[in-house]
């Protein structure tokens, strides 16, 4: 029997399979946040595919949240109406739509990635961003809008927009809220003292620096089902061993502390924060990560990075490293990866294809 392949139930969501796709920015909203086509097509594939989970990419919780002017929001309304058709069409092929809530904090307003990363001026539409620090920080200095210290007036304010959020989420039929506190976003930015260096209720201590992100985690919390799970993506260690970072014991106690706010799984990445961060890439990269954190708190894990194989997918649940696996470049190559893993570790792999593609099954 597949450990992969066996359900798991949080609260009272139940996940057909433990492999889920890891929220991947698109970049590609026309205007205002709203989703697209290319969204529809690219979250309905993945979950055709097989996939237990299909996690939307970062969605701002606020217009200045945004990565780039094409990033996807969840800040309105009309964003809840037009991803409710995609959360629908997930669920229907038995997959669980789950929503990543993100603010990019002092990396946003930026161009996309295949038009430079690069910062966007205020004659070219950029927009001033928040931060923790309002001093100039490398690699986003340069001709770009103000680097804006938040206040706590400003802090609240974000908590409010992820509480709203979720109220929006709910409401387009997600059934898994995850907050983005990871890759150098503003949360992330809290966290560590890289590039937290206030000293104020939100800087200087562990307590005060996970202070935005615990009453983020609260405001998801309270207006997210008792019955239906909340996830926290963190980024597990900065890679930065020569001076005063985030690591991997502080992500182990915020783990725990997460936990008891009601956070379900902890969605462990790494890395974001700065560009001399020194990663050690390959194969199950950032496992560890994730192995450290579910032995050391009481929480269920998932874990990511340099997965690209059923069989690693199939060991990291069989072997007790990870409770879901998340799989997000090979789900880009192949939106049909879960379909692959379960024609190798199931007795009925031709019960999951749909009945459109199931004379197209290797045998």
């Amino acid at each position: 029997m597949s450990n992969l392949f066996e359900s798991v139930t949080l609260r009272d969501s139940r996940i057909p399979n433990r492999l889920a796709v890891s929220p991947m920015c698109q970049y590609s909203c026309d205007a205002d946040g709203l989703p697209t086509e290319w969204h529809r097509v690219h979250y309905g594939s993945r979950a055709v595919g097989g996939a237990g989970i299909v996690m939307t990419e970062a969605t701002a919780v606020e217009p200045r949240g945004r990565i780039t002017p094409a990033d996807l929001g969840i800040w309105s309304d009309d964003h809840a109406a037009a991803l409710e058709p995609i959360a629908s069409f997930v669920r229907e092929q038995g997959a669980v739509p789950g929503i990543q809530l993100a603010h990019a904090g002092h990396k946003a307003s930026k161009r996309r990635p295949w038009e430079g990363n690069t910062p966007l001026s205020p004659e070219e539409g950029g927009w001033e961003v928040l931060s923790p620090s309002s001093d100039a920080y490398p690699p986003f200095s340069g001709d770009r809008p103000a680097i804006t210290k938040a206040t706590e007036d400003d802090l609240q304010a974000v908590v409010e927009a992820y509480r709203t959020a979720a109220a929006r989420s709910l409401e387009a039929g997600f059934e898994i809220a995850e907050v983005h506190a990871a890759h150098g976003y503003l949360l992330h930015e809290f966290l560590s003292p890289v590039t937290n260096r206030r000293d104020d209720a939100y800087g200087g201590s562990f307590e005060n620096r996970t202070r935005l992100v615990r009453e983020v985690t609260a405001a998801v919390r309270e207006v997210w089902p008792d019955d239906k799970p909340v996830f926290v993506r963190i980024s597990a260690t900065d890679w930065l061993d020569d001076r005063a970072s985030w690591t991997l014991e502080d992500s182990v106690r915020l783990a725990d502390d997460l936990a008891d706010l009601g956070v379900d799984l902890v969605d462990v990445s790494s890395g974001g924060i700065h560009p001399e961060q020194d990663v050690a890439g390959g194969p199950n990269f950032q496992v560890p990560f994730a192995e450290a954190i579910r032995d050391g708190a009481d929480v269920a894990v998932g874990a990511v990075g340099g997965i690209t194989e059923p069989e690693q997918a199939e060991a990291l649940v069989r072997n007790g490293r990870a409770d879901l696996v998340l799989v997000g470049r090979e789900f880009l190559r192949n939106p049909y990866f879960g379909l692959e893993a379960a024609e190798r570790f199931t007795e009925d792999p031709a019960d999951r294809w749909p009945v459109q593609y199931r004379r197209s099954r290797r045998r």
